[in-house]
């Protein structure tokens, strides 16, 4: 039994359902937060509280199942090293934490765990950063066997720096002094020190068991490339509507609700972009601003689907205000997960919202995906982006060769086939990776001469 910030959890071994749980309870009383944050001027522009980042911080509150009561934000050149937001801050945050009856403290800003303890200590209640926030909306959101192992790690890693202070239990097993029974006095090792050894032997068998999730994963994606199938990935800031999308073009029933982090578990679904056409579009968990950096390193077994699709899908809320700010956030992680080499098409969404110019451009789309308005453009703008990576070219096999044939039927479309007296004629769509294998089959070819040959 673990007990974090006065949370028992119970580490529960039962086969497929490893992890932290916290205990049932029949307490129905939604939690009351006291919602803080820090502009700081030494702090880096994107770490730093807004307005419209308090809202979200609300917003996720929401989500996690609380009640957010009472907002401020305080300025300041720099945070305190020990307080974060300052003795003044913290007094008032009792005064209005006494007023409304407040249950929990969550802070906009990431809290070091030394922080994080003189907070409980000052304020008498528990304090939830942001990070440890949405970790708990993760956790909830968890349905997979992946996405639990993603969770977890991301938990533990979380949990780690934060073991001192938040153990209520730190005696030495093998005490000197003090109550301890006779035989047992002397140095030892103490509860701390072992439950840290225990959490670092969970995060390697987790991170071994993703290691094989993600070589699971390069399997199935070395399948499709050899089906000749196009991998087509959806991103965006969270709750900015992949998976109304995905059901728009798909025909799919995946639950969309205008809700932060609705999707976790990715789902992948086959698109017809026309007759000769067919990708996989697969949706994926919603970005956010200050997303913690042991998050994205857990999930990097399904992100990384990113690096290795054909176009990417970058679905922007167009009617919220902050959709520019939105939309940096996403561009940072996808170099983050070095993906920004892929091909990518912003879908500018909900514009059916939106009273304005809207955006224009060759790798810009404007749609609805709630009524349909601009589904077809963007089924063909993605079918162009997609033929523009592949060439529709002639071939002759020799019956020496004519196994070839049947390469060309896993890895490529086949257009036409005739058989003649000599050879196989055919006529199929390649990626340039089967153009290149295959160039010295087709009639006429020579390779293009650089200027200086």
């Amino acid at each position: 039994m673990i007990y974090y910030n006065d949370i028992i959890l119970i580490e529960c071994i039962s086969p497929g359902k490893a992890g932290l749980i916290p205990v049932e309870t029949t307490e129905t009383r939604k939690e009351r937060a006291i919602l803080a944050g820090l502009n700081a001027q030494s702090m880096d522009r994107r770490e730093r509280s807004t307005d419209s980042s308090m809202e979200e911080l609300a917003a996720l509150v929401e989500t996690a199942g609380g009640e957010p009561v009472v907002t401020l934000i305080q300025n300041r050149p720099s945070p305190d090293p020990r307080s974060f937001i300052g003795d003044g801050k913290i007094q008032e945050m009792k005064e209005l934490i006494e007023k409304n009856d407040c249950d929990l403290a969550v802070f906009d800003n990431e809290l070091s765990p030394t922080q994080m303890r003189a907070l409980s200590e000052d304020l008498g209640i528990r304090v939830l950063d942001r990070s440890g926030l949405i970790l708990d909306i993760f956790a909830q959101r968890a349905r997979t066997r992946e996405g639990k192992l993603q969770v977890e790690l991301a938990q533990y890693r979380y949990l780690l720096p934060r073991l001192t202070g938040m153990w209520t239990h730190l005696v030495r097993q093998t005490a000197s002094g003090g109550s301890s029974p006779i035989g047992t006095r002397g140095p030892g090792e103490t509860q701390l020190e072992t439950d840290r050894r225990h959490i670092r032997r969970k995060i390697q068998k987790l991170e071994e068991e993703l290691a094989e999730v993600r070589r699971v994963r390069g399997t199935q994606r070395h399948l499709r490339e050899k089906n000749a199938l196009a991998g087509v990935a959806l991103i965006g800031y969270t709750n900015a509507g992949k998976s109304t999308l995905l059901n728009r073009l798909t025909g799919a029933d995946i639950q969309a609700n205008d809700r932060l982090f609705d999707t976790l578990d990715p789902t992948t679904r086959r698109l017809r972009l026309n007759e000769r056409q067919e990708v996989l579009l697969s949706d994926t968990v919603g970005f956010i601003r200050k997303l913690p950096t042991h998050l994205v390193e857990a999930f990097k077994a399904t992100l990384e689907e990113l690096r290795y699709a054909d176009v990417l899908l970058h679905v922007i809320d167009i009617s919220n205000p902050e959709w520019e700010e939105q939309a940096e956030t996403v561009e940072m992680l996808v170099r983050q997960l070095e993906a920004e080499k892929t091909p990518c098409l912003r879908v500018f969404n909900k514009c059916d919202r939106y009273f304005g110019i809207l955006p224009h451009g060759e790798d810009v789309v404007c749609i609805s995906a709630k009524t349909g308005e601009g589904a077809d453009a963007l089924v063909r703008r993605l079918a162009e982006m997609l033929s523009g990576s592949r060439q529709e070219t002639e071939l002759f096999l020799p019956y020496s060769d004519a196994g070839i044939a049947d390469t060309l039927r896993r890895e490529a479309e086949i257009l036409e086939l005739e058989y003649a007296e000599d050879g196989v004629r055919l006529r199929a769509v390649l990626t340039p990776e089967l153009f290149g294998r295959l160039k010295r089959y087709i009639p006429g070819y020579a390779e293009p001469r650089e200027e200086w040959e």
